[in-house]
């Protein structure tokens, strides 16, 4: 199944129409990726028996015509937890976990009749901007295999940009949906901050972690945040509020909205190629209709820091159950139960996640709390004020999703710092627990570039009405990596 000439309504249309069967395109996915994989990498997991079974249950009882889902593969990422299939988070630790559960959002996907084909390739326990951490493998960018894909959701974004699977989910921590979807040229959303469940999904830092959908168009990705949100008793942060129909009233335009352009998002650091692209699409949305403004985030280049103290203080509470004891990676030959606990860790984790418990087991220590943590949390709150500043005249706030596009692999991975300012751009949108999309703004040297849209809190129907009036006025998210025309 060719996927670039396909979106969700037109597969729906052909299952409806009975030209294929939801059998037929399951097959024809596995067959895809299976000669894509060989470049790309971006699988750790396959459930060909178990997706193949499903699909001829749904053709069994028929297409649900009132459903665009029913029948329709998907990648997940593999932190999000599948009941009966392999979910790793990328880490020796949890190579071989087995879940017993679903998480909500798959509980959701196999409600609406998606089939699972399998868990993709992630930055180990989602910490890391390339997808390089992974223990198992280092997946490629789709437009050119020499580039990291991002991270951490890179086998997410790559797997929806080669054309593997037409949808995919990601979870976004400081970044991790939309940076890697810029990398990769397609779409990809971090919705507000309890608009979709977080239980099942393997925490990091769990007052940022967000699941969120990967796709091509603007319009899909409404129809999978429409399939996964809503509150859940389950998870404490799920937000009650009403869930909106997303597609409803994403063609109404622009005109009329006030576009905040912040200078901070144009500092140096950012490559001339993208300022110059996201420039010509505030062009863009000018002829269309809209107000652009510039504006201050004053505090945005205490992001970084800020999110390195608060998210990784989580992430070494978070890991602190993965000792040996209860299940994961156990080391064998210990002598003693502190053996047990120092060696499964020093084993189980890679360098980063241990790099990061460390730094957050610091800052939460007695002699340092008020002088980091603390202080952090405080710079948090100012970040947050910030957006609020400019949303009380604003819809939209409009910058680069990442200050360059991918880089080679290997060519940071061993510069942490320099790692870390590569997500500058996305991080503060979590700290505020904001919706944010990134969605295809152009190429500089055959690779996307890749702009942000952000939104108040639980306005993603803003979000969907900007991108899907950008993206119809444009022609960047038709670009098809050389990868996608191997059939």
């Amino acid at each position: 199944m060719n996927y670039f000439e396909n979106d969700l309504k037109s597969l729906h249309e052909g299952l409806v129409n009975k030209d294929f069967s939801a059998e037929e395109l399951a097959k024809e996915t596995f067959e895809t990726i299976k000669k894509r994989e060989e470049k790309i990498d971006a699988f750790i997991t396959l459930d060909e028996e178990r997706a193949m079974e499903k699909a001829r249950a749904v053709d069994a009882k028929g297409i649900d015509e009132g459903n665009v889902l029913d029948g329709i593969p998907v990648g997940i990422k593999d932190n999000i937890v599948t009941k009966g299939l392999k979910t790793t988070a990328a880490s020796k630790m949890l190579e071989n976990f087995n879940p017993i559960y679903n998480a909500t959002v798959m509980d959701k996907l196999d409600e609406k009749g998606m089939i699972t084909v399998g868990k993709l390739n992630m930055d180990e326990f989602a910490m890391g901007s390339s997808t390089e951490t992974s223990a198992f493998k280092k997946t490629k960018n789709a437009w050119n295999q020499t580039k990291v894909p991002g991270g951490s959701s890179g086998g997410s974004a790559a797997a929806v940009a080669s054309g593997e699977v037409i949808a995919a989910l990601g979870s976004d921590t400081g970044g991790s949906i939309r940076q890697p979807a810029a990398f990769n040229g397609i779409v990809g959303l971090k919705p507000t901050y309890g608009r979709v469940s977080r239980y099942g999904l393997i925490a990091f830092a769990s007052s940022m972690d967000q699941i969120g959908p990967l796709t091509r168009s603007v319009y899909d990705n409404a129809l999978m945040l429409n399939a996964i949100s809503g509150h859940d008793s389950r998870d404490f942060t799920s937000s009650s509020k009403e869930v909106p129909d997303f597609t409803k009233g994403i063609d109404e335009g622009v005109k009329g909205m006030r576009i905040a352009v912040p200078k901070e998002y144009f500092a140096e650091g950012v490559d001339a190629n993208v300022q110059q692209a996201v420039k010509d699409a505030i062009k863009k949305f000018e002829e269309l209709g809209a107000t652009v403004d510039e504006v201050s985030l004053p505090h945005t280049k205490y992001g970084v820091p800020v999110y390195y103290i608060i998210a990784s203080s989580e992430a070494s509470s978070n890991l602190q159950r993965f000792d040996g004891i209860r299940y994961g990676f156990r080391a064998e030959d210990v002598k003693n139960l502190e053996d047990v606990y120092v060696r499964s860790r020093s084993e189980g984790f890679g360098d980063e996640v241990k790099r990061r418990i460390m730094l957050g087991t610091f800052s939460l220590s007695a002699g340092t709390y008020d002088a980091f943590f603390k202080k952090a949390a405080q710079v948090r709150t100012l970040i947050c004020r910030d957006y609020e500043n400019v949303f009380e005249n604003h819809d939209l706030i409009l910058g680069p999703t990442a200050p360059t596009t991918a880089y080679g692999i290997g060519e940071k991975i061993d510069d942490p710092v320099t790692m870390y300012m590569n997500d500058i751009l996305t991080i503060p949108v979590n700290l505020a627990g904001l919706p944010g999309m990134s969605l295809p703004a152009g190429f500089s040297d055959g690779l996307p570039i890749g702009m942000q849209l952000v939104a108040p809190r639980f306005r993603e129907d803003t979000l969907y009405k900007a991108g899907f009036a950008f993206e119809q006025a444009t022609d960047f998210h038709k670009a098809v990596p050389e990868i996608g025309g191997q059939n």
